[in-house]
């Protein structure tokens, strides 16, 4: 399925992951529309993606602010979120305000944003989604990440025939760890690395292509695809 000319709403493209999905849909000729809650992060998205990028400041967590945008930006296609900041921590010490603003951040802003854009869709839809592997010590994460992947399953019935599907990341060097020092970032991501078939961890283009392949196939539905250099084997 061609993505020529197809508009494609990417929730959280500013940056890391979303940036190299949003750059790896424009090189199949899409028509790319970014929204974010940063308009700092917005205006230098489209700086480095091209004038051809329609952006929208969005905070998906607001139903409000959601059903406006979706109304401002009319019929499109296929929609990608990889939006959702979760914070982690082990089950007895993470404060429980911080897991449900895990959840609010995660599980809800996603479904705030498909129950939002569904009517703006049409029959060769598609909505990806975004979910995460599991991390040792990250209960919340693997509570959250859990739920996203039943929604997916529920959602790909219920809305069907638009295709429903999650990308679940392992890990991967984007600007998350930015606020480690430099040599702490560094040495995590070299002892990841040494437990992957792959021999290192992840990059945000690696992952970008995963959500066009989705976009594309038009016989895949209700899928988690797991990028994470091969983490489930060991």
């Amino acid at each position: 399925m061609s993505l020529k000319g197809k508009r494609v709403v990417i929730i959280g493209g500013t940056s890391g992951i979303g940036l190299s999905t949003a750059r790896a849909f424009l090189d199949q000729s899409a028509q790319v529309i970014i929204a974010s809650r940063s308009a700092a992060k917005l205006s230098a998205a489209k700086k480095a993606l091209g004038d051809q990028v329609d952006i929208f400041e969005l905070d998906f967590r607001n139903e409000e602010m959601v059903a406006d945008v979706f109304n401002k930006i009319g019929k499109f296609d296929h929609l990608v979120i990889t939006a959702g900041e979760i914070t982690t921590g082990r089950f007895s010490d993470l404060p429980i305000s911080d897991a449900k603003e895990s959840f609010e951040n995660k599980f809800w802003g996603q479904y705030i944003t498909v129950r939002a854009a569904v009517p703006y869709l049409n029959n060769a839809s598609s909505i990806t989604m975004t979910s995460g592997g599991y991390a040792k010590g990250a209960t919340t994460l693997e509570a959250v990440n859990s739920a996203v992947e039943g929604l997916v399953r529920g959602l790909a019935v219920d809305l069907a025939p638009v295709r429903v599907n999650v990308v679940s990341p392992g890990m991967v060097d984007t600007p998350l760890f930015s606020g480690m020092p430099e040599e702490l970032r560094q040495e995590s991501f070299s002892k990841a690395a040494q437990h992957l078939p792959v021999g290192r961890v992840g990059k945000p283009e690696d992952i970008a292509q995963s959500y066009v392949y989705l976009a594309e196939n038009g016989f895949t539905t209700g899928t988690v695809v797991t990028i994470n250099g091969g983490a489930h084997l060991g």
